[in-house]
């Protein structure tokens, strides 16, 4: 332990980077952008606990359950949204991180999601989501 890691999306190289989304370890941006093509999430070690009386082994990716096929973002929209500075700078901020974790782990996301726009910081990053995705 403690070594250098491997890159886990060519094993071939040792990683220098980790994926900011699921924390996997990769080794170059043609590795990054090749791992980005799938969507990935943040680890949830602190939920599993919770989990474990769900049933042995329960996956804690809930379904993606799209109404509007249209609503989903592309790859290309997906990189514009890692790549820009602006909004990284923005996902930093421990407040931010609370809100959206908490809209996303909730029963009722879109109510938790009005009710996170009232803030003005986050209606903020929104707007930069928004206009990041759609120029």
């Amino acid at each position: 332990m403690g070594g250098p890691k491997q890159c886990q999306v060519c094993n071939e190289a040792v990683s220098k980077y980790k994926c900011p989304s699921c924390l996997v370890p990769y080794c170059s941006l043609i590795c990054f952008k090749k791992h980005k093509e799938i969507p990935c999430s943040m680890p949830v070690a602190s939920q599993q606990n919770q989990k474990e009386t769900a049933g042995p082994q329960s996956s804690i990716e809930r379904p993606l359950q799209v109404a509007e096929p249209t609503k989903v973002l592309q790859s290309s929209q997906l990189e514009a949204l890692a790549s820009s500075s602006e909004i990284c700078n923005t996902l930093k901020d421990e407040n931010i991180q609370k809100l959206v974790c908490d809209i996303d782990n909730s029963s009722d996301p879109e109510k938790d999601l009005d009710k996170a726009m009232e803030s003005e910081v986050f209606r903020a990053f929104t707007d930069k989501i928004l206009s990041t995705v759609n120029p």
